[in-house]
């Protein structure tokens, strides 16, 4: 019996000499673990933080390049406007008749632009035209001296300034150049962007973004309700001072829903911020200066969603890493606590551990042997598209490089081929002793070279992007220079060539020497299409109005098949055998270059070419 009671007593204080390695095990693993997932969560939470830091920082940098575009469209329409004629002339005597044409004109320009409206300041700083002037909130007749845009235009020349319109209740800058000469002024040219479209792109990316003056005044935003608030309380002189100006109308420049947690670089902030229909949440404040201007762009990008996934995965990362650990730890302790009855299930326990480990190993392997491949078709691929567009690119060269010669070979081929007839008559005239024939040939043949030169500069100017200044030229010395280039090589069919022009006054605006290229391609082309005709005739007429005139060429010949009037002005389509199809492309440029278009009509048995020119005033 006590024998019995001796061993119960050793085998209870056995039991809780067990049991005291357990619980340590039990409270350090907790130790443990919650340290792991402490020092995990503050890794994951500066690793996510960079993360978003950089990332924000790439897309700021690209909003605040999307923005300068949207701002430089419309910078360069009041410096033109400064300097138009019609401008000057309205601000120097505003008579109704050209304040009208002015209205009409500048309602013209702003359609195809980034610019909400177009306006003209007389020296007092009253509109006296403006794009909107058929608008119920026309701004012609408001007085705009109060506006810094204003003031500061006639002061430095020009100006930007952003404010909200006391007419159409629309925010958006003011972009201001002065007429006239500083000592005397004539007015202000001022033109309107607003950034609705911008904002809205905003707004639909998701992400908050807005901008800020000097003062720190929320300019344009993807949130509506911020604008007109301030990044911070603002001075009171400095707030009173910004209402007089009624710069923002009657906002109460209130301070953004917005509190600082912590700096996390010399661009980018940690902040608290409430946002309208979304509630109270942490974000990373982007900070970018936007070059040319005072302004500051502003990128909020949320924080939870990121943190929270990087939280989840550091800590399944501790966890994933913690209880191999425990297992190799309870391994030990229960090696120690048991007995050598138990050592076989304790190494198959292990067995199983190892076997689990192998298993996770192998799929990690697999997995990185993967991606490893994945990378290697990554930059296969890239080499490949870098190859493609290498090679595009020199295709494309190789294209340009055809163009400019064939367009060179065209230019130069009517001169020439006139070069050619009258050397072969001027041979003729000296085998007759007829000096004063041959003299008058060799002095044509000189005016032709130095024309051949003049092509080849017009054409370097071409490519240089360059085009000859428009002047007033004399449309019958225009036709006349083309049909004395085209008379000896059409000499047997220059009767067929009826000229009927209205006036020989009649003046269009170009250069004589692109107009005749223009005309000779069009007679060229009318002789050619009229060669086998017996009956063939060729009509050049014009008419002319206040502001355009229109020239005709009309033959009776063929016609053009449909398969080749669709594609007329494409480079290349020609339907002469011989032909580059060069021709009517050059012409049509030419014609673009004055403001001019070109047109066609063809049916069988006749086709007509139509050229509209702008007419130089007297």
């Amino acid at each position: 019996m006590n024998s019995a009671l001796e061993t119960m007593r050793r085998g209870s204080g056995s039991a809780r000499w067990l049991r005291s390695p357990w619980l340590a095990f039990a409270v350090g693993a907790c130790l443990l673990l919650g340290l792991s997932l402490v020092v995990a969560r503050a890794y994951a939470t500066r690793s996510v933080l960079a993360d978003l830091t950089q990332q924000g920082r790439v897309d700021a940098g690209l909003k605040v390049a999307l923005l300068r575009a949207v701002m430089e469209r419309p910078r360069s329409l009041p410096l033109i406007l400064a300097r138009d004629r019609d401008v000057t002339e309205a601000l120097r005597d505003p008579e109704p008749g050209r304040l009208d044409a002015l209205n009409r004109k500048l309602e013209d320009l702003v359609v195809g632009t980034n610019a909400s409206v177009l306006y003209v300041l007389d020296r007092t700083g009253v509109a006296i035209a403006s794009s909107n002037w058929r608008d119920p909130t026309s701004f012609v007749g408001s007085d705009y001296g109060f506006r810094a845009y204003f003031s500061r235009a006639v002061a430095e020349g020009r100006a930007e300034h952003f404010a909200l319109g006391n007419v159409s209740r629309r925010p958006g800058l003011y972009i201001s150049h002065r007429v006239g000469p500083a000592g005397n002024p004539l007015g202000v040219v001022v033109v309107k962007a607003e950034f609705d479209q911008l904002e809205s792109d905003w707004l639909g990316a998701g992400r908050p973004t807005f901008v800020t003056d000097r003062n720190e005044v929320v300019l344009i935003t993807s949130i509506p309700s911020w604008r007109f608030m301030t990044l911070g309380p603002l001075q009171l002189p400095l707030r009173d001072r910004i209402r007089a100006s009624l710069q923002f109308g009657e906002a109460p420049l209130l301070p953004l829903p917005t509190t600082m947690a912590r700096t996390l670089a010399a661009d980018a902030r940690l902040l608290d911020a409430i946002l309208p229909g979304q509630g109270q949440g942490r974000y990373i404040e982007m900070d970018l200066p936007v070059p040319s201007t005072d302004w500051q762009l502003h990128y909020l990008l949320p924080v939870e969603p990121a943190l929270a996934a990087g939280l989840r995965q550091a800590e399944f990362a501790a966890l994933l890493a913690f209880i191999p650990l425990l297992g190799l730890v309870a391994l030990w302790i229960w090696r120690r606590e048991t007995t050598l009855a138990r050592i076989a299930a304790e190494q198959s326990a292990r067995l199983e551990l190892e076997r689990r480990v192998a298993e996770r190993t192998l799929d990690l392997t697999q997995a990185r042997d993967r991606l490893q491949a994945e990378i290697a078709d990554h930059k296969t691929t890239e080499a490949r598209l870098q190859g493609v567009q290498q090679q595009l690119v020199q295709a494309n060269r190789l294209a340009i490089l055809g163009q400019v010669a064939a367009g060179v070979a065209h230019e130069i081929n009517q001169p020439v081929a006139t070069i050619r007839a009258y050397a072969d008559n001027a041979r003729i005239f000296l085998a007759r002793s007829q000096t004063g024939a041959a003299e008058d040939n060799l002095r044509e043949i000189a005016g032709l070279t130095e024309r051949i030169g003049a092509i080849t500069d017009n054409l370097k100017a071409l490519a240089r992007r360059g085009r000859a200044a428009a002047a007033p030229v004399a449309l019958q010395e225009v036709i006349s220079g083309a049909v004395m280039l085209l008379k000896s090589r059409f000499a047997g069919r220059m009767e067929a060539l009826a000229i009927t022009l209205p006036s020989p006054e009649i003046a269009v605006m170009g250069s004589r020497l692109r107009l005749e290229q223009v005309m000779i391609n069009l007679l060229q082309n009318a002789l050619e299409a009229i060669d086998e005709q017996p009956d063939g005739q060729v009509r050049v007429a014009a008419n002319a109005d206040e502001e355009t005139v229109r020239i005709t060429v009309e033959d009776n010949g063929p016609g053009i098949p449909p398969e080749i009037l669709d594609q007329l002005f494409s480079p290349f389509n020609s339907s002469k055998e011989a032909g580059l199809g060069l021709g009517l492309v050059i012409a049509r440029d030419i014609v673009s270059d004055y403001a001019g278009q070109i047109s066609v009509d063809s049916v069988p048995g006749a086709t007509r070419f139509t050229v509209e020119l702008k007419r130089a005033r007297p």
